[in-house]
């Protein structure tokens, strides 16, 4: 990587997650779509947060947390994303930076609240979530320092915050400094629903040549594609990336760069408590092994580990020490 001052810049929605223990039948009661994501209003958030049980409150927003799991793999980090300035915009100030990650942009203030991501969690670990996106959709391009994203190796870009019209334009005008600083970009496709609203974007993106690092799990690689099979979806979409990264769950995950295919397992876990984020560590650990100038295969294993640790316990962001269990397998 090019000497820099950060070694990931990442955009993305910033958000407070609400986690909560439930069973099949909340889920059922409430009409939510067990597994996925979906976004809902202010009124929508209330009720669905009266209606949940005791829950813990942990600063998350996907691309967030995938910084937080470089910084504790030792990479220099650096943030970009909404909070208003209320209660919940101070506590994921306080946690982005407490975790070594810069981050200096102006909260938002007005009647507009924090973003909040209700997750509800059943037994199998599987996690749903509702979230309403409240100040985060209000980043804007003067929200976005053009030097910050000069300054960093890779700018990372997660889908989720795609939607509001806003937050893709200063996002379009990242990915065009970036490249005209010689930056890689990498972006992650977040979920199927932003596919089925804004898959033509995507696509022309890879098109173009503006991605340097595609993260997909399964489902939104067939989504992307409209291919019968992962085969055919990484057939057609690698040969327009230089590097492609797919996650499949307990199955593991598969790269594609320079032409070749590299495919490791998944880490054994004893108990899959919460997947909320596990895609999110995935992509720090295999960055953070991008960083290092490791083959494929490793950035893979780094990323299958770094998976393994946060669904071993509630919550988005690390708590064991990535350093430590990469040291482990590596030495």
């Amino acid at each position: 990587m090019p000497q820099t001052r950060f070694d990931v810049l990442a955009i993305g929605n910033a958000i407070v997650d609400v986690i909560s223990p439930c069973d099949d039948a909340f889920v059922a009661a409430h009409g939510l779509d067990k597994g996925a994501m979906a976004l809902i209003d202010a009124a929508e958030a209330e009720a669905l947060y009266s209606a949940m049980g005791p829950g813990r409150e942990i600063s998350g927003g996907s691309a967030a947390n995938t910084l937080a799991g470089l910084a504790g793999l030792g990479a220099r980090c650096a943030f970009i994303g909404k909070v208003a300035d209320d209660q919940l915009g101070d506590v994921f100030a306080h946690d982005i930076r407490a975790a070594g990650i810069h981050y200096a942009v102006d909260p938002l203030i007005g009647a507009v609240p924090t973003a909040r991501c209700l997750v509800h969690v059943t037994p199998d670990g599987q996690r749903t979530m509702n979230t309403f996106l409240g100040a985060s959709q209000d980043l804007d391009a003067g929200s976005v320092d053009k030097q910050l994203i000069k300054d960093a190796a890779i700018v990372y870009l997660e889908g989720y915050l795609w939607d509001p019209e806003a937050a893709r334009t200063a996002m379009q005008e990242a990915i065009v400094t970036a490249r005209e600083a010689g930056r890689k970009v990498a972006f992650t496709l977040s979920d199927v629903f932003l596919l089925q609203r804004f898959g033509q974007d995507f696509k022309a993106m890879i098109e173009d040549g503006a991605i340097s690092i595609l993260f997909a799990n399964e489902g939104e690689a067939l989504t992307l594609t409209g291919a019968a099979d992962l085969d055919a979806a990484i057939a057609q979409l690698a040969p327009m990336l230089p590097c492609l990264v797919v996650t499949r769950g307990a199955r593991g995950a598969v790269a594609v760069t320079g032409g070749e295919r590299f495919e490791v397992p998944a880490e054994p876990v004893e108990k899959v408590v919460d997947t909320t984020g596990a895609g999110d560590s995935f992509a720090a650990g295999f960055l953070a092994g991008q960083i290092a100038g490791r083959p494929p295969r490793d950035c893979l294993t780094m990323g299958a580990i770094a998976a393994a640790e946060i669904i071993s316990h509630y919550g988005a962001r690390p708590e064991a020490d990535l350093e430590a269990l990469m040291a482990r397998r590596f030495g």
